[in-house]
């Protein structure tokens, strides 16, 4: 009766932890829906501790290199910043992707959001938010 117990509390406070790897079609959305879809080229990138000891912080200056959509004004050969966080997950982790590293020369599509008018952009597609369907 206590093993049965304890094994319903441990699957009830797991439930919390565990998310599971988002389908195909939300990144689709979400892409969709981003107000940048620019092209990019990665200048440079910094990395700092997080918050946590399994994070780390993600500075990007990236170069735009072409505009398909914009919502605050951005322009060819404009050069912006692109700030995100990576969390190391365990082998096995089940959920959602992470945001890949951007490495320095690359060049890439950016699906962003202005960061309340600053001049910090976010990735909002995750795993996707630098790669096209």
């Amino acid at each position: 009766m206590k093993q049965a117990f304890w094994s319903g509390v441990v699957v009830l406070l797991m439930a919390g932890v565990i998310r599971a790897e988002l389908p195909p079609s939300v990144y689709e959305a979400k892409q969709k829906e981003a107000p940048e879809k620019i092209g990019i080229e990665v200048l440079r990138v910094d990395i700092e501790s997080g918050e946590q000891a399994d994070q780390q912080k993600v500075g990007v200056v990236a170069l735009v290199t072409r505009v398909d959509r914009t919502a605050s004004g951005l322009q060819p050969d404009q050069v912006i910043n692109i700030s995100y966080v990576i969390t190391e997950r365990p082998r096995g982790f089940v959920g959602p992707g992470e945001i890949p590293l951007l490495q320095e020369g690359e060049k890439t599509v950016a699906f962003l959001v202005r960061e309340d008018s600053g001049p910090v952009y976010l990735p909002v597609a995750g795993i996707m938010s630098f790669r096209e369907f």
